[in-house]
């Protein structure tokens, strides 16, 4: 009897502290994303943002390495820039680390330079985590959905197009993404 009170608190509290979820249709498949809301309050919400307004849709995931990460949200399918909200704050000294199947912000060499670009790991990245090498990559989630999804953009053939490398030959486009709180 103790023992289901407390599987069952158990479920509830991870139920009561889930983040909100995006969901990422893209052209190879779906992807779900489970956002770190107490851990990385300013990146969720910019991410938020851009999920909100509509504008990921029609980006595309444009550099892509294998046994690294697939970055995206920052270029249309003809890899033009898009347009940016004012940077933020680098949230990586927040205790997540760039494990594989999370998502960060992508950024300059300004630790607070990121605005609508993100990066899924696709291994554990422990030298882009603020603990190893500051000031880190700000993880703010991670996919509990579709990482096989993540896995097969990096058996995708890439090249160089526009002054970029590693780019998909063919566009990894994101065809819709929703909030689900």
């Amino acid at each position: 009897m103790l023992r289901s009170l407390i599987l069952s608190l158990a479920l509830l509290s991870s139920a009561v502290f889930a983040g909100p979820k995006v969901t990422f249709e893209t052209t190879l498949g779906t992807i779900v994303i489970e956002l770190n809301q107490e851990q990385a309050p300013i990146t969720v919400a910019n991410f938020m943002r851009y999920v909100e307004d509509g504008s990921y849709v029609g980006s595309q995931f444009h550099r892509v390495i294998p046994g690294f990460m697939a970055q995206g949200g920052g270029f249309d399918e003809s890899l033009n820039l898009l347009s940016t909200y004012e940077p933020i704050k680098n949230e990586a000294a927040n205790g997540l680390t760039n494990d594989a199947a999370t998502i960060a912000m992508a950024r300059t060499s300004n630790p607070n330079s990121a605005t609508r670009q993100f990066f899924i790991n696709l291994v554990d990245n422990d030298f882009l985590n603020y603990n190893m090498q500051p000031p880190g990559y700000a993880v703010f989630g991670t996919v509990v959905e579709g990482f096989d999804v993540v896995q097969k953009m990096a058996q995708q053939p890439t090249g160089r197009s526009r002054g970029m490398a590693d780019v998909p030959k063919t566009p990894i486009v994101i065809t819709k993404a929703t909030l689900a709180q």
